[in-house]
């Protein structure tokens, strides 16, 4: 007997999941494009909500983006930790070429007082916010023209306490933003879809989660969900577990990320991987049939004799990274991507399988350690970290138009 037939078995079985599991991609794509968006009947006033934390090159466009927004009425609250970072020179001038709104505010939040600074200013934001229906997105997130039109229509159904919206990763110039653009667009996205076809929505995305203020106040508001590194998972998990409909919806937007460095890239994806062990343990297991060209390609070093079985999983993969990214993201791949598409599924093995050592990560510069349940906690705190170990009261508020300055809060 071949001493090596039991892990022929064994990756025969889980090459047989991943095949199963490209067809299950293959038919949540579908029926997520079944489903469209509702007219907009009524048509609340929304507060748009946008941490900022340093300028880049897209920093002004995707805040424009913001601005240009049809619909009726809407508010803009960008949240920044002081003054003189740099987006908010950006902000204040994005806000000068719309004179005739919507309406914009700065809020300096201060220094963050728990290790997720996003929580942190999303709090500030949120307490300033005029209006019940929030929608807070990311400052790397380009949205469409009609996308607040969109939610509002979601939000129709008074059972739906939280939308979240699917986004399609937009590659900056390093090879390793291209290798992540893809591996967000077709392995990620597919997960998200089939997720949601098997068990429903569960859970939020990111980039863009919308949520009724009283939503958030049930779940513990950003103060509690700032322990937590995945807060947008968090929420939309308590959001649903309390009864509130979780709903993918139908506007796909815009996600800029970056051109990162090798290291830099791979301590972000690290971190994204150990995080999703802790937020989904028993579904952190099952991607292993999320990336079955791997597997393949280890069943023929073994036997040989199953290189057809390579030749039919590359065709099965190929299959479900077009229906996630050219049919639901309508984000063509390239020549290219197709030939990256191999080098990202061995690269997601890899640090799928790292994830489950280690508990330290680098996220801002700095190092985090997590523990079991998600919560995180600085390795070493830094003297500015010590000294917004505790809320800061009166945070500044600044409104570009008209120009004021006035405490936070009131």
């Amino acid at each position: 007997m071949n001493p090596l037939f039991p892990l022929v078995i064994l990756l025969l079985v889980l090459l047989s999941g991943a095949l199963v599991y490209c067809i299950l991609a293959i038919a949540a794509a579908r029926q997520y494009l079944s489903v469209r968006s509702p007219a907009p009947v009524h048509t609340p006033p929304i507060s748009l909500l946008r941490p900022l934390h340093g300028s880049d090159e897209d920093t002004e466009e995707n805040l424009r983006r913001c601005f240009t927004q049809e619909y009726s009425e809407f508010e803009i609250l960008a949240g920044v930790r002081q003054l003189d970072d740099p987006a908010a020179a950006v902000f204040e001038r994005v806000c000068a070429e719309f004179p005739a709104g919507p309406a914009a505010r700065l809020i300096v939040t201060g220094a963050p007082y728990n290790p997720n600074a996003k929580a942190h200013s999303l709090e500030r934001l949120i307490a300033n916010a005029r209006y019940d229906v929030l929608v807070m997105a990311d400052s790397d997130v380009r949205p469409r023209p009609g996308m607040l039109r969109v939610l509002a229509a979601e939000f129709q159904d008074p059972s739906v306490g939280v939308v979240t919206c699917p986004y399609r990763a937009v590659a900056g110039h390093s090879i390793w933003s291209r290798l992540e653009c893809i591996g967000m667009n077709t392995e990620f996205l597919a997960g998200v879809l089939v997720a949601r076809m098997v068990d429903g929505m569960k859970f939020a995305l990111g980039p863009v989660i919308a949520a009724r203020r009283d939503v958030i106040d049930r779940v513990g508001g950003f103060q509690q969900l700032g322990e937590f590194l995945a807060e947008d998972f968090v929420l939309g998990h308590r959001a649903a577990e309390q009864g509130d409909r979780v709903l993918l919806s139908s506007c796909v937007i815009e996600h800029r990320i970056g051109s990162q460095p090798f290291g830099v890239n791979m301590r972000h994806r690290l971190r994204w991987a150990r995080s999703t062990r802790r937020s989904r343990p028993a579904g952190y297991w099952g991607q292993v049939f999320t990336n079955p060209l791997p597997l393949a390609f280890l069943l023929c070093m073994v036997d040989h004799r199953a290189w057809p079985l390579l030749v039919l999983t590359a065709a099965f993969r190929a299959l479900a990274a077009w229906s996630t990214a050219s049919q639901v993201l309508s984000s063509s791949l390239s020549a290219v991507d197709w030939l990256l598409l191999p080098i990202q599924d061995f690269l997601s093995f890899c640090l799928w399988t790292a994830g489950f050592f280690g508990d330290e990560i680098w996220w801002g510069g700095k190092q985090y350690r997590l523990q079991d349940d998600g919560r995180f906690e600085l390795v070493t705190p830094t003297h500015a970290f010590a000294e917004a170990a505790q809320p800061k009261a009166n945070p500044a508020v600044f409104a570009p138009r008209p120009h004021s300055v006035r405490p936070f809060g009131d």
